[in-house]
């Protein structure tokens, strides 16, 4: 067979590249084109009921006059302003509620006397809507910072207990047993071990909590604070000033997107083995 031959033989035998993306690529594509186009549809067609007439403008203002009050608003600083206070009450009690709410769920999960003691109380208070503490809280510190930090403090703590322990207790024997024949010690099990074991479902934890938290938050500043978008939202009500209700509605699903996005991050730089 002579060269040019060889040649023809090798440019027919050779696969012909893909030009079609796979499909995993394809799905990525189409989530993400679906995750921006859903909601500028939705606010299209907002806009176009409005402008019909099909609801009054007083009570459903277009997301056009929402738009322009929230620029106002982030123009003149105020908003940043109730941001940053709700911000800090979060960022306070979701904080304070992280070490303990994981130390006992791992203690629980390690040792079965303090599960035995525990489970009773969680049991008991886990179920309470924590804004029914607000009053108690007020009682005790008062209408400042601390009875806002603390139930939110309250609310975050739970959820990610009961995922802690969950994780830990999810753990299968045979890696405990394994670390053991190899002579791990206790602190090297529990890092090693129950610790990164765990890693998954406290971070499932932590999510929930946090929105738990900017739920109860909002719901903290209707009745007692002087700031924050809770009272924003509030006060626009009383007065009547939807459009700036609506931007406080806007703004805390804002901060619940943009919070869980970070968390996110941190988990990925945290737990990298965990699949999306």
């Amino acid at each position: 067979m002579n060269t040019s031959a060889r040649s023809t033989v090798r440019v027919i035998s050779a696969p012909a590249r893909k030009s079609k993306l796979s499909p995993s690529a394809t799905d990525a594509l189409r989530r993400r084109v679906l995750a921006v186009a859903a909601p500028i549809l939705l606010l299209l067609l907002w806009e176009i009921a409005i402008d019909l007439g099909m609801a009054d403008r007083r009570l459903v203002p277009p997301p056009s006059g929402i738009a322009l009050t929230f620029l106002d608003m982030i123009l003149s600083g105020e908003l940043l302003k109730h941001i940053g206070t709700t911000l800090f009450r979060v960022g306070c009690g979701y904080g304070i509620a992280i070490v303990p709410a994981v130390t006992l769920g791992l203690m629980m999960a390690m040792w079965k006397p303090v599960r035995y003691a525990l489970d009773p109380l969680i049991a008991a208070l886990f179920p309470i809507p924590k804004i029914a503490l607000m009053p108690l809280l007020l009682l005790a510190f008062g209408f400042g910072e601390m009875s806002k930090i603390a139930v939110v403090a309250i609310a975050a703590f739970f959820p990610i207990l009961i995922n802690t322990y969950s994780g830990a207790a999810g753990i299968e024997k045979i890696y405990i047993d394994a670390a053991r024949n190899f002579g791990a010690t206790p602190g090297i099990m529990f890092r090693r071990i129950v610790l990164l074991g765990a890693m998954p479902m406290i971070f499932t934890g932590l999510r929930l909590a946090l929105g738990i938290s900017l739920l109860v938050v909002v719901a903290a500043e209707f009745v007692a604070a002087e700031d924050g978008v809770g009272q924003l939202i509030w006060v626009s009500w009383e007065l009547l000033q939807v459009d700036r209700m609506f931007v406080g509605v806007v703004t805390m699903g804002l901060l619940g997107v943009l919070s869980t996005l970070l968390l996110q991050e941190i988990e990925q730089h945290v737990i990298p083995w965990k699949q999306r």
